[in-house]
């Protein structure tokens, strides 16, 4: 559904996006992540047609956005970075404008309109002109235009930016809907986001693809996978008796709060050793978790060169 191959872009000696290959099958959520000035806004526009690779392809259903650019826009929808819009227009008149440049008959647009307002909220500033609203709303408006033609595919650049908890749970709810039957490619920053809403990840830095897994491929690759970390205040629980256990690598604990958190020897599983040891001292524990591992370690790792691989 979209696919680039050894996708380039170039600012003179800048090298934005380097020879990026990646594939987003049908009912896939894609997060494209990496640290600012990475290329992901640079990638999603050549994705979407607003700019022309220096050399290399991208394919939209099959469509080549540079030979076949019309097409490709057809089955597309885009919402760029910022949301920019017609900011003299009110929401009413900025999303019948779009319906009538994506071609859509009296009947379907009314259909998608009324679809599109009532999934994102929009009841209440359809008669707004679009530069009096937050940057919320503005946000929500933009994602109504990149769906309101209900296309196959859809690029969002940041499509929770500048939202409130509650607007960032609803716009995820629709985005979950929607990617049943269609493909997603979304930027974001937020790690919560890449639980809430992708099937599947591509990390890059400095235009160049250093990994794609999924989620939990990428969790499995953290340092706290498989650890287990329990809270026990007051109970007294010592390193030394932890470390006797043979599954148990090393303990760290937190300054902060004092939780203990303990690591596994490669291929051991601990959770059940540890809760039998406390069990059989007698402490008392108010919580333990066994970890998944976490991507924010990971994503540190990626980016800032400990590990670079596809």
């Amino acid at each position: 559904m979209i696919e680039t191959e050894q996708l380039t872009r170039r600012y003179g000696a800048l090298t934005a996006v380097d020879s990026l290959s990646i594939r987003a099958e049908p009912g896939q959520v894609l997060g494209l992540l990496g640290p600012n000035g990475a290329g992901k806004t640079t990638v999603m526009r050549m994705i979407a047609g607003f700019l022309e690779p220096s050399s290399g392809t991208a394919r939209v259903c099959g469509y080549d956005v540079r030979r076949e650019p019309l097409k490709a826009k057809r089955v597309l929808g885009y919402l760029p970075e910022g949301a920019p819009s017609y900011g003299e227009l009110t929401v009413r008149e900025f999303l019948t404008f779009i319906i009538r440049m994506r071609g859509l008959n009296r009947e379907d647009g009314y259909r998608r309109f009324e679809r599109v307002v009532g999934g994102l909220q929009l009841e209440g500033v359809l008669d707004q002109c679009i530069d009096t609203l937050s940057k919320g709303l503005r946000r929500r408006v933009g994602l109504a235009q990149a769906i309101v033609h209900n296309p196959q595919v859809l690029v969002l650049d940041e499509p929770t930016d500048g939202l409130d908890p509650n607007q960032k749970h609803t716009v995820r709810q629709l985005i979950d809907v929607m990617a049943r039957d269609r493909t997603i490619l979304i930027s974001t920053h937020l790690l919560e986001e890449v639980h809430a809403l992708c099937n599947r990840v591509v990390i890059i830095a400095n235009g160049r693809l250093l990994a794609d897994a999924t989620p939990a491929e990428l969790e499995a690759r953290s340092r706290y996978h498989g650890a287990v970390s329990f809270s026990a205040p007051g109970s007294g629980v010592s390193q030394e008796m932890l470390g006797r256990l043979p599954q148990v690598a090393s303990i760290e604990v937190d300054p902060l709060d004092g939780r203990i958190t303990v690591f596994p020897r490669p291929g051991e599983r601990i959770l059940e050793p540890v809760e039998t040891l406390l069990r059989q001292q007698g402490l008392e524990v108010s919580e333990i978790q066994l970890e998944r591992g976490r991507l924010d370690e990971v994503f540190r790792h990626i980016t800032t060169g400990g590990e670079g691989h596809a």
